[in-house]
């Protein structure tokens, strides 16, 4: 028997290359296709709501009503798309339709509620400063850099920031007002990936529907971190492909609805190298749900190697297993050194040592197994289907089983996480939840499908069971997706709240202190000189660098910086300089720093001294967080060596060089 399929295996490898070469040249031409119809949708979607005057969402329900209505006309398309699908009609255009209405869907759940601010999810407030200021330094220049410190390379993966910063550029904006309409195109785009990938996976009319849940619980819970929402949208996909690519028994029977045939009959390398491209793409968006894929991948293929062995009962059948993985391995790490590779090579050259406070972040729900199903809610409810359905259908669906193996890694990694607190760090398993709800999700689609059927075929196939079934679908969806913006309420709100990079606030309050920026950076042109990415800037509002590219010589939160910045010799210097008594002495100590001294401060104005509100690490406590102050005399720069100028509450001091 073997040699049997040995022989027809090699007669038809030239067959099986051809048909790999048309297979993948045709995925990625449907995905690119896809990509395309996805971001002219969100692009005329974000436009059209720039062209009227909203009232702000955190005062007005007009915005709320139109985002529902939205929704509504989106989920029509895709009942439209399903039902061309089911009935054989029309494909191209139901794919078509289907990339269109998950687009829409998404551009309409998060531009309209955001239609009259400039600003995305949570503003520039909080994690969403320096996500801002990442994309303002790279939307400045191509080049890969870090996104306060200069001379350095970035710590945090900018793969997702680079892309803006493109988009940023050919749309002719600042980087703080490109944040809004490429978060939620790149979402847009994600959603239309994920359906291609479906797709190719299982039947088209189940690849909507899948689709559809996933999107909508990844837009509830994942949206706020964008480049991380784009990652948790294409691990469901992923995981179903990346098993497909390792375990491939040879009595594996392909079904309608549960396999991919392309990568069977070319020998699953085509799996292989969307697996490697994935995971390459994560590294370079997201770290930690790069490692979690990984890792899930990881326990695949060991899974895989040992059922191999089973079932031949020869150790030689771990190989093709063990290849396949490192092959993963190989292609996903070359497209990761594009970002880690420079950080990887200082890191290695560098006597800074890593500051390790990365990872110093322990809230209540990184301390407790996330339990979903067991929530007396919509999403717990598909949840607990999910849940039933992946330990029935362990042993008889692929699916199910790369699934299973995704959430069983998951739940794994936050034990290891608990774990890991004993060593003083954690490996902040609390930011896997919205990862865990969208494989719960998705195995709850295939649950209700597949247990609807189940129950239609027991009572003797009822003519309107089909249509109830339906009903109950499309009333649990409509209310699960119009409550999204209600589970965003502070999010949004922190949109209109905060004051933009124009000095304005959406809800049409007075703005903040932000207001005076722009005048800062007109006077620090001015009396420097130089360009912005030529100076270098001491501030404790931290902001400023969000919205204007100038280099920080200190990060808002040592979480955030770059772990060889120095982060705490950095604080003890500021602290030192602080305490000297005349203008010489802070000059000499500022030329004898180890880092590049500040060309610049950015102060808050007292009566006899000018402040900075900084931070240090105090985890394990929660908050991880603890703030200070630091004060310097002004009579510390009465020289003429450094200018002085007031602006609103702000005191610029500039050194003469």
């Amino acid at each position: 028997m073997s040699t049997t399929v040995t022989e027809q295996s090699t007669a038809t490898t030239p067959g099986r290359r051809s048909l790999f070469l048309r297979q993948v040249g045709a995925g990625l031409g449907e995905g690119l296709l896809a990509a395309a119809v996805a971001a002219v949708v969100a692009a005329v979607g974000l436009v059209a709501f720039s062209l009227v005057h909203w009232p702000a969402f955190n005062s007005s329900n007009v915005t709320r009503a139109l985002t529902t209505a939205g929704q509504v006309a989106a989920a029509a398309m895709l009942i439209a798309a399903v039902w061309l699908l089911r009935v054989h009609k029309w494909p191209l255009v139901a794919k078509v339709l289907s990339w269109a209405g998950i687009s829409a869907f998404v551009t309409v759940t998060l531009g309209m509620p955001l239609a009259a601010t400039k600003l995305y999810l949570f503003g520039v407030s909080v994690d969403q400063e320096f996500r801002t200021e990442y994309l303002t330094r790279l939307t400045d220049s191509a080049a890969l850099r870090d996104m306060t410190y200069v001379d350095l390379p970035p710590f945090y993966p900018g793969g997702w920031f680079w892309v803006g910063g493109r988009v940023a550029n050919v749309l002719g904006m600042d980087g703080w007002e490109a944040f809004k309409p490429y978060a939620i195109g790149s979402l847009a785009v994600a959603a239309a990936l994920a359906l291609v990938l479906w797709t190719q996976l299982i039947r088209a009319d189940w690849a909507v529907a899948v689709t559809a849940a996933t999107t909508a619980v990844a837009l509830t819970y994942a949206s706020p971190e964008p480049y991380s929402g784009v990652i948790v949208l294409l691990l469901p996909p992923a995981l179903v492909l990346a098993w497909g690519a390792l375990y491939r028994p040879l009595d594996d029977a392909p079904g309608e609805e549960d396999t991919l045939d392309a990568p069977r009959t070319a020998g699953g390398w085509g799996a292989v190298i969307g697996t490697g491209l994935f995971l390459g793409i994560a590294a370079t968006f997201y770290t930690l749900h790069f490692l979690v894929a990984a890792f899930a991948i990881a326990l695949m293929g060991l899974l895989a190697m040992g059922l191999e062995v089973r079932q031949r009962r020869q150790w030689r059948a771990a190989v093709p297993p063990l290849l396949r993985l490192l092959a993963i391995a190989a292609i996903s790490g070359l497209i990761a050194l594009v970002c880690w590779g420079p950080y990887l090579v200082k890191s290695l050259t560098s006597k800074t040592p890593s500051s390790g406070t990365a990872l110093h972040y322990l809230p209540k729900s990184g301390a407790e197994l996330p339990l979903p199903m067991v929530e007396f809610t919509l999403l717990g409810g598909l949840c607990l289907i999910g849940t039933v359905w992946l330990v029935m259908r362990a042993g008889s669906s692929r699916r199910a089983q790369a699934l299973g193996i995704g959430v069983v890694a998951i739940y794994l990694w936050t034990l290891l996480s608990m774990l890991a607190t004993a060593a003083g760090t954690t490996l902040l398993s609390f930011r896997l939840e919205a990862p865990l709800m969208v494989l719960l999700s998705a195995a709850g689609v295939f649950g209700f499908v597949e247990g609807a059927r189940a129950v239609y075929q027991g009572f003797g196939e009822p003519p309107r069971f089909r249509l109830a079934v339906v009903a109950i679908a499309l009333i649990g969806a409509l209310a699960f997706v119009q409550d999204i913006s209600h589970v965003l309420t502070p999010e949004i709100t922190t949109a209109y709240t905060d004051t933009d990079g124009d000095g304005n606030r959406a809800d049409k309050r007075p703005p903040s202190a932000v207001s005076y920026y722009d005048e800062i950076d007109a006077a620090l042109l001015a009396q420097t000189g130089r360009p912005r990415d030529e100076t270098v800037v001491l501030t404790a509002d931290t902001s400023f660098l969000s919205f204007y590219p100038y280099w920080g010589f200190q990060a808002l939160t040592s979480h955030y910086a770059n772990q060889l910045a120095d982060f705490s010799g950095r604080a003890a210097a500021i602290k030192d300089w602080s305490k000297l008594d005349s203008p010489t002495k802070l000059l000499d100590a500022m030329a004898q720093s180890p880092w590049r001294a500040p060309d610049a401060f950015l102060f808050r104005r007292g009566d006899d001294a000018y402040s900075l509100r900084l931070a240090e690490d105090v985890y394990p406590n929660d908050p991880n967080v603890k703030r200070y102050s630091v004060s310097f005399p002004k009579q510390l720069f009465d020289d003429p060596a450094f200018v002085t100028t007031d602006i609103g509450p702000f005191t610029l001091v500039t050194v003469r060089r």
